[in-house]
């Protein structure tokens, strides 16, 4: 079983930067593969970024490419999501997943992930 816990949301200005944090309890973290999502009012549920268990392989949207960087720290049980340049509509909720994923391409298949954090607000402004 893992729980997953967001924080780092907020209110930004729009070219303003952001960074969220996933904190994972469980002794598995080190072995399953970690994504974020993100829901905007009215809109469905679309996969942000992910990377394997080792963190050598990633995988990002091509909405938030060459702005949002995954990392994790298995050291620390933690995923960050580091959001720059961001733009109004970025402006969601973010919810970070964890999954037994083995294959890079599954990455972003959201219904892969088995675990869900609840989820923490980012509204940019313009």
């Amino acid at each position: 079983q893992v729980q997953l816990v967001e924080s780092g949301g907020g209110l930004v200005q729009a070219g303003g930067s952001l960074r969220l944090s996933c904190a994972a309890s469980g002794r598995t973290f080190s072995t399953i593969a970690m994504g974020w999502f993100r829901q905007a009012p009215g809109k469905e549920r679309e996969f942000v970024a992910a990377l394997s268990w080792s963190g050598s392989s990633t995988y990002v949207a091509d909405s938030v490419k060459g702005r949002f960087t995954i990392s994790r720290d298995n050291a620390k049980n933690t995923v960050y999501l580091q959001m720059n340049s961001l733009k109004p509509e970025d402006t969601a909720v973010y919810y970070c997943a964890a999954g037994r994923i083995s294959h890079v391409q599954e990455l972003g298949v959201m219904s892969l992930y088995n675990y869900w954090g609840q989820g923490t607000q980012v509204t940019v402004s313009s």
